[in-house]
Order: structure tokens, then sequence, then C-alpha cells
């Protein structure tokens, strides 16, 4: 299988390559970003062994859509995406926390909230809820921005604030901007038949002190989504619900015996198994664009990557 899990590109005018969970950043001249999307497979701020195929692909273009859907209410960092697994924008520099923002009681707060925790993040969690449960109004539980191979951690807004990792005039705009980006992911996810669950999103500084949109944006690697046909009666009979995102992976991996933890072992992903997961993430794409995916040829990414960005470059 042709997948791309790691690149070591030579641009003109790179600078510096930072290389995250999934996507790989090139640095040009101090002025560019060149972002690629990975195939590469993360669960619990674990990389998996083995790369899925035109899972970059997928990411970066569902990604891209979203910044276009979203621009009119936060300005973002994008300025062209010249290959199907790369976008380019502006240098930026990233705060060092994630906005994750929930509508419902699921995925990681579930867990906390099983084991009894009733904050989260310094947000109070309401008594009497199941996991799946829709909370009264979306709560942000923001996450510091981890180093790779380190686990992102829980923090409050209080403990950013008193740390200095944001200031408070810049982390009042975050707040505003990732309400209002969930407010739009809401009301495009429910167009397509889709509840938009929870999600993050990680902001940035352009040179001139504008703070924009960055990274992914809506993808199933970063958001939850169920499917809205049937929600309340599976709530009803506590049944699961029926999910479109990155989730699938991490049960398949829990039910193995693995969540990360010191000592464990990822368990053997299997040629089927890949493919498997392959087909799930073009079943998201499908879903939550409502549109079909068009397979990209990957009989060589790297050099249909590089040719397209120096391409780019020249112009």
């Amino acid at each position: 299988m042709n997948t791309i899990t790691a690149t070591n590109f030579s641009f003109p005018n790179q600078k510096s390559v930072y290389r995250g969970k999934v996507r790989e950043v090139y640095n040009i001249n101090d002025e560019l970003l060149i972002m690629i999307a990975t195939d590469r497979l993360s669960a619990f701020d674990v990389v998996m062994p083995k790369g899925i195929p035109y899972k970059g692909q997928i990411l970066n273009q569902i990604a891209t859509r979203f910044m276009q859907l979203t621009q009119d209410i936060v300005p973002n960092w994008l300025i062209a995406t010249p290959d199907p697994n790369v976008a380019i924008g502006h240098l930026c520099e990233p705060f060092k926390v994630e906005m994750v923002i929930r509508g419902y009681l699921s995925g990681h707060a579930a867990r906390e909230y099983k084991v009894g925790k009733r904050i989260l993040c310094g947000v109070t969690l309401p008594e009497g809820l199941k996991e799946n449960d829709k909370f009264p109004n979306p709560i942000i539980t923001p996450t510091t921005k981890a180093d790779f191979g380190v686990h992102d951690e829980d923090i409050s807004r209080v403990e950013i604030l008193n740390k200095g990792i944001v200031s408070e005039e810049d982390y009042i705009v975050l707040e505003q901007y990732t309400r209002a980006l969930f407010q739009r992911g809401t009301e495009i996810a429910a167009s397509k038949g889709l509840i938009l669950v929870d999600t993050k999103y990680e902001f940035g500084k352009t040179k001139d002190g504008k703070i924009v949109l960055i990274d992914e944006i809506h993808t199933p690697d970063s958001s939850r989504y169920f499917y809205a046909d049937g929600y309340e009666l599976r709530q009803q009979n506590d049944e699961p619900q029926k999910q479109l995102s990155k989730e699938f992976v991490r049960q398949w991996l829990i039910s193995n015996g693995f969540q990360g933890k010191e000592g464990q072992q990822i368990p053997d992903m299997t040629e089927d198994y890949i493919n498997g997961v392959s087909e799930r993430y073009i079943e998201l794409f499908e879903n939550i664009l409502g549109e079909k995916f068009i397979k990209e040829d990957i009989s060589n990414i790297q050099k249909r990557i590089e040719q397209n960005v120096l391409e780019y470059l020249n112009k």
C-alpha cells in the first residue's frame, strides 16, 4: 500500500521543519508554512506504526473546505492547496493551547464523568447525565498543546491565564472564535443529517498580530460526529450512538488492551484492518461533505507532492 508516513523535502528558502503527530510543517523564509497531511494515524497521543491509505488527502480536503465555509466569521491562515495532501498558508506563532469545545458528554469527557469527576477543565458538569447526553450549553475544555510523543493535558481557563500561557485579552478572542466556529459547524453538520458532538480548534498569531484559525477544522481526527437520525431513540434505549469519528479506532485499541499507557503494546494492525480504517475515513468524508470522494493517484505520493509544491512556489 502506498501511504505517506514521513517526508524529507528540501524546498527553496526552507528554514525549518516541524513534525506533529499527523502533519509536517515546512517554514519557507519565515513567511509561508507548507503543511503536509500524512497518512499517519494517532490515538491516545500515540502514532500507530502503519499509515492509512488516503487519510491525509481526506483530512486536508475536509479542513480546506471548512476553512472556506467559516472564513466569513473567523479569519484563517490558509492561502492555497496546491496538492490534495498540502495546504499553504501564512506563518503564524501558534498558541500553546488547543480549544476543545463539547456539546455532548462523549469520549474523554464521558470517561472522566464515569469515574466520578464532575469538574472538567474548571467547568462544573451537571449531575444525572449519561454517556452521549447533550449538555445544556456547549462547554470549552482546553488542553495543553503537547510536543510530539507527549500527552496533551486538560487545563482550565484560570490556569491558562495564571501561567501566562495566553493573555486574557487574547483568550477572550479564542473563546469567542471557538463558540462561533462550533455554532457554524453544528449548522453545517445538521444540514448533512449529522450532529457535531465535540471538536478542537487551534489558533495562531500572524506577524501583524492578527489571531487566525490554523491547522485542521471539523475533520474526523479533530471532531466527533453522530448520525442525527435515531439519536434520541438510541439514548432512550441506552444504546451506543452511531458515530462518524476516529472513536472507532480508539474503541478497537481499548478492546485490544491499549490506551497509550506505559507498558502497553500497540495491537497488530493487519492489512484488512488498515483497509477497513481507510474505508471508514472515506465514509466520513462523503457524509461530512455530502459528496463523492475522489481517490488521487498514490503510486508515488512523495513525488506528486514535491512537484505540485515546487510548481506553486515557482509562481
